[in-house]
């Protein structure tokens, strides 16, 4: 209904694909690092395996030497004393980040863009799938990371604006 696009009881979940596949994906301002597609349900060895190999040649990639603070949900494997752990001995700062904040996390919009640019793709089994998710992937420019990132102002005025409920980010 008119004026109700962002309203709760109106969002119904839809499934595009009838194949699927587990994706790590990671971005900055500076744009997208490579993709980790995961064989396996990720517990905390499978996290801490991603981060080692391609969350830090990533941060290399997209940082250099620069300084950087990383964000990730609350997923238990992403919160558990040992993946903290990790963080610590590799010296990353994580960013103190609230559980269930899809509004305010830049690469859920990200992959919105990702989703909508497959829309009419028709992979027929997981490997085409892999591809076609690569190679919208490699579409994403920096300068759509940066103002992804440069809208974080706007997104938590808009959330705090719908004291929670769903917003248009």
């Amino acid at each position: 209904k008119r004026g109700e696009a962002q309203n709760p009881r109106r969002l119904r979940s839809s499934v595009k694909f009838p194949q699927s596949v587990m994706v790590w994906g990671a971005m900055s301002s500076a744009g997208v690092a490579p993709l980790c597609f995961l064989r396996s349900k990720v517990n905390t060895a499978v996290y801490q395996d991603v981060l080692e190999h391609f969350m830090l040649p990533a941060a290399d990639q997209l940082y250099g030497d620069a300084d950087f603070i990383f964000q990730q949900d609350l997923a238990p494997a992403h919160s558990a004393k040992a993946t903290s752990t990790w963080f610590k001995d590799h010296g990353i700062p994580v960013i103190n980040w609230p559980a269930n904040t899809p509004d305010l996390n830049p690469i859920e919009n990200l992959w919105g863009i990702v989703k909508r640019k497959m829309r009419y793709a028709r992979p027929n089994n997981a490997e085409e799938l892999k591809a076609t998710i690569r190679a919208t992937w490699a579409l994403i420019t920096p300068e759509q990371c940066h103002r992804l990132i440069d809208s974080m102002p706007r997104r938590i005025a808009a959330v705090i604006q719908a004291k929670g409920a769903p917003t248009k980010y």
